[in-house]
């Protein structure tokens, strides 16, 4: 999954990029309201990670500033100000929750997890498509009840894959979808990730739609 961090603080935004990125997850980091405006025109994350103390313009100003817009992306707030009233008017502009400095990167990652199951209508932590099961949070799949070792970038390729069911991504959307900013991306990554998935999973779960992309199709 791919997040945008925007944190003016040098050592945290690098502590939790890192920690997010050990997670599976694919994190661009800018340290300024302009900079995080500039990158929401690109529209490939799924979910925004705001700090308040911004330098010229606030993190509050800028999230009240995008619902306004109508960004419907998830945004947790993470922020040093940890009074009641802080929290409510971080609620109110339109944080889907908030989180106080300093935090434990295992509790960050948790509510990464439970913002974008609930961003995606789901209630379970786990995905299920017929006797395939992944656990984003365990980073564990099993088939059949049998687990299956992915790599880190197989993984986060099948998570993508999985959260829509019969619905076939681009190489374009699986690209922006796994590789960040400045990340190098080989001519026939995608198509290496997906031999191996399906070398693993079996070819008939990992679907190649002529002319689209890829999809895990749904099961009825």
């Amino acid at each position: 999954m791919r997040l945008l961090l925007v944190e003016d603080d040098p050592m945290i935004g690098a502590s939790v990029q890192r920690g997010l990125k050990q997670d599976g997850h694919t994190v661009d980091w800018v340290r300024d309201a302009d900079a995080a405006e500039l990158a929401l025109v690109s529209e490939v994350h799924e979910l925004i990670l705001l700090d308040l103390g911004l330098p010229r313009k606030n993190g509050l100003e800028l999230l009240a500033a995008w619902r306004r817009r109508g960004v419907s992306l998830p945004v947790l707030v993470i922020t040093a100000r940890d009074s009641v009233a802080d929290r409510v008017k971080g609620l109110d502009a339109g944080a889907d929750d908030y989180l106080v400095k300093p935090f434990d990167l295992d509790e960050l990652s948790a509510r990464v997890r439970a913002l974008t199951r609930r961003n995606s209508g789901r209630a379970t932590p786990t995905i299920e498509v017929g006797a395939l099961s992944l656990d984003p949070a365990a980073h564990a799949v099993t088939l059949d009840g049998k687990s299956v070792a992915l790599s880190k970038r197989e993984f986060s390729l099948l998570h993508a894959l999985m959260k829509q069911p019969g619905a076939p991504m681009s190489r374009a959307q699986i690209e922006d979808s796994l590789y960040g900013w400045n990340e190098e991306i080989e001519s026939n990554a995608i198509e290496v990730h997906i031999h191996s998935l399906r070398r693993k999973l079996g070819a008939e779960r990992i679907r190649n739609v002529r002319g689209v992309g890829y999809m895990v199709p749904a099961e009825r």
